[in-house]
């Protein structure tokens, strides 16, 4: 509206400042026929040089807007050999369409240091759906003695996980690898040891499988714990500030996302080498900017841009809101499956708080099916929501 503004204003003045400037020398026929000529070259520039904007487009129809709306966009610069052929990759698995299996299920992912606090409560959230979900544990530092028989057997091979640096995205893709090696499998959804679910499973089911996005966090933070502080122009060509993203590391993900996960290695590379704890005085985390930028990059409409996994940052510490069992009643996991609405805090001295609606298929709803972090003492408090409500 500001360019409609602009021009129609700067034509008008043009036009009065001549009427003003001629009408002495010029009689009324004269002037009508000046005026044509000046509207006419107007019109004849506009079909000679079509609008390359929306903007100008929204203003007037050219056959020029409809071209700029279906050409796929143009890279700003010549791409590599390796980019290119990672586009090619990338684009044939998002363009596939495999056939949906009989019984599609969701894989519950669970990256733990060792012993997981609530697998009774993830216990009684299964039980009764049997063949409708998966169950994979990485445990990077001792193996878990489990308690409940979903558990028993999915332990898979683990390495040692450092926070913030690349090991832990090595075990999101090794959970990702021994999950997709079932076909049935649909979804994939990254859990933390103080993870718990907000709703029950058919709730929690029906949500991923026919939702037509992956739920991974992502947004632009320019301050000094997002691109501000730890992008690395080290990453050029392939990856420009502009495209740096951050999010939360819990996601939930399609399988065709998954499967180029598995596929990538260009940009990988380049944030195992250069997105790394003290890298030229830079604080960067895998983790919580390389999902969130590779898919911004090749599918920004493919990604929600927020997580179903609820985490309270607003005390904006190093680490988020820990619940204890005096904070465990009905009302906390109302207000926590209530929200329909995703926040996300800037790191730079504005502290914008970013506001994300929660759309599921184009319609509004709340945003979590998840939540964390609790302590292990909350186990008892949590059980007996859980068996009092259809939500935990």
């Amino acid at each position: 509206m500001k360019t409609a503004r602009a021009w129609r204003g700067s034509l008008k003045d043009y036009i009065m400042m001549s009427g003003v400037r001629q009408r002495p020398n010029f009689k009324g026929p004269n002037w009508v026929i000046i005026l044509v000529c000046l509207v006419s070259i107007f019109l004849v520039g506009l079909y000679i040089y079509q609008p390359r904007n929306t903007a100008a487009c929204y203003i007037f129809l050219s056959r020029g807007c409809s071209d700029l709306e279906n050409t796929p966009a143009v890279p700003s610069r010549e791409l590599t050999d390796e980019e290119n052929a990672a586009r090619v990759v990338f684009t044939e698995i998002l363009k596939s369409s495999p056939a949906a299996p009989k019984n599609s299920k969701v894989a519950f992912m669970f990256l733990t240091p060792g012993p997981l606090p609530f697998e009774m409560l993830w216990d009684k959230f299964f039980q009764g759906h049997d063949g409708r979900f998966t169950v994979y544990v990485h445990a990077s530092r001792e193996q878990p003695p489990h308690v409940s028989p979903y558990f028993n057997g999915r332990n898979i091979r683990s390495e040692k996980v450092d926070w913030g640096k690349i090991s832990m995205v090595d075990a999101e893709r090794r959970l990702l690898m021994n999950a997709l090696q079932d076909p049935d499998n649909q979804q994939f959804v990254l859990l933390s040891d103080s993870c718990v679910p907000l709703h029950s499973f058919d709730y929690v089911y029906n949500y991923l499988i026919f939702a037509n996005l992956s739920f991974i966090d992502c947004y632009d933070d320019p301050g000094p714990h997002g691109a501000g502080g730890r992008y690395s122009e080290h990453m050029l060509p392939e990856v420009e500030f502009k495209d740096f993203r951050k999010g939360s590391q819990w996601f939930t993900m399609t399988r065709r996302h998954a499967l180029i996960i598995m596929a990538d290695s260009l940009y990988y590379r380049k944030f195992r080498l250069y997105c790394r704890p003290g890298f030229e005085g830079r604080n960067c985390y895998a983790d919580e900017h390389y999902f969130q930028t590779l898919f911004y990059m090749i599918d920004p409409a493919g990604i929600a841009n927020w997580s179903v996994t609820y985490v309270d940052w607003s005390e904006r510490k190093w680490h988020p809101r820990s619940y204890k069992p005096q904070d465990i009643t009905p009302k906390l996991i109302k207000n926590l499956t209530s929200f329909d609405t995703s926040l996300h805090f800037t790191s730079d001295e504005k502290k914008t708080v970013l506001k994300t609606p929660c759309m599921w298929n184009e319609m509004r709803r709340p945003c979590f099916l998840f939540a964390r972090k609790f302590y292990p003492e909350t186990l008892d408090n949590l059980l007996q929501l859980f068996s009092n409500s259809t939500s935990v």
